[in-house]
């Protein structure tokens, strides 16, 4: 296994740093988010099918720099003039599609790191809030996110307070936290599903590749780097044509809903959802 062993008196030093979006769980945590934006009336149905859409897209094909840039950009003007309580109370729906969707083996390769007296770290583009709360119910040390800037009145402003956690962002918070807390980044792990995390990965002395894209598959071959691979095609096709096929009904259903003549709400106990 991959965290086998403790590396004599480094280990206690040595952490492993975990991507988040198809490296821990299977597809992509903005789904999540995008799901309870829309059930805290945030973005509207048309919204939720297209990011549907592009969950499918990104478990089949992965992401790009433009598509992550866009992301980002949509997700800051979305947060502007919100509440940081309002993103708070969206943290449980969240959580809660999230978790089903992480993978055990990754769960493995975190608690044999941990046995071998290393840290362990998930670095995410998700927001950090978010990414903390997914590290601590996985036992994990910690998580470093993006971090959006909220003003005196605790409102998001909608620009960013500190690096963007995505490509070279990703490399320079590991590199000051690892100042700051004493980790030996030589005899550290770090694990990612994409080539944009090509930094992070150069940034430890034992880079692992996890269901790799094209382009990070050859990286790895080249370097002789260790490749897990786990997942299979057939089964992210038809997860992806469940959620697809789970946001269309759903469009449909609220389209059929406003045809029909209202009828009496029955108040629902809270639900949940990111």
């Amino acid at each position: 296994m991959t965290a086998g062993s403790a590396e004599g008196g480094s280990a206690a030093r040595a952490a492993a740093f975990f991507d988040l979006d198809k490296t821990l769980i299977a597809g992509s945590s903005a789904l999540d988010f995008a799901r309870a934006a829309r059930s805290a009336g945030w973005i509207r149905r048309r919204d939720m099918l297209r990011f549907g859409a592009e969950h499918v897209r990104y478990r089949l094909r992965g992401t790009s720099d433009e598509a992550t840039e866009a992301l980002l950009a949509e997700v800051t003007a979305l947060l502007r003039g919100r509440s940081e309580r309002e993103l708070i109370r969206m943290g449980p729906q969240v959580l809660a599609g999230i978790l089903p969707r992480v993978y055990p083996r990754m769960l493995e390769e975190v608690n044999a790191h941990q046995d071998a007296g290393r840290l362990t770290f998930i670095v995410s583009a998700a927001s950090d809030r978010a990414v903390r709360i997914v590290a601590d119910v996985l036992g994990m040390d910690d998580g470093i996110g993006t971090r959006y800037e909220v003003d005196a009145a605790g409102r998001y402003t909608g620009r960013l307070d500190g690096p963007f956690m995505y490509g070279p962002g990703k490399r320079e918070a590991i590199e000051r936290y690892a100042r700051e807390h004493g980790i030996d980044l030589a005899a550290s792990y770090a694990y990612s599903d994409s080539a944009s995390d090509l930094p992070m990965l150069r940034a430890v002395g034992h880079p692992v590749a996890v269901n790799p894209d094209p382009a990070l598959a050859r990286v790895a071959a080249e370097e002789g780097w260790e490749v897990l691979r786990f997942e299979k095609l057939g089964t992210r096709l038809k997860i992806a044509a469940a959620t697809l096929t789970a946001a269309a009904v759903g469009g449909l259903a609220g389209l059929a809903a406003t045809r029909r003549p209202p009828r009496r709400q029955v108040p629902l106990a809270g639900s949940l959802r990111r």
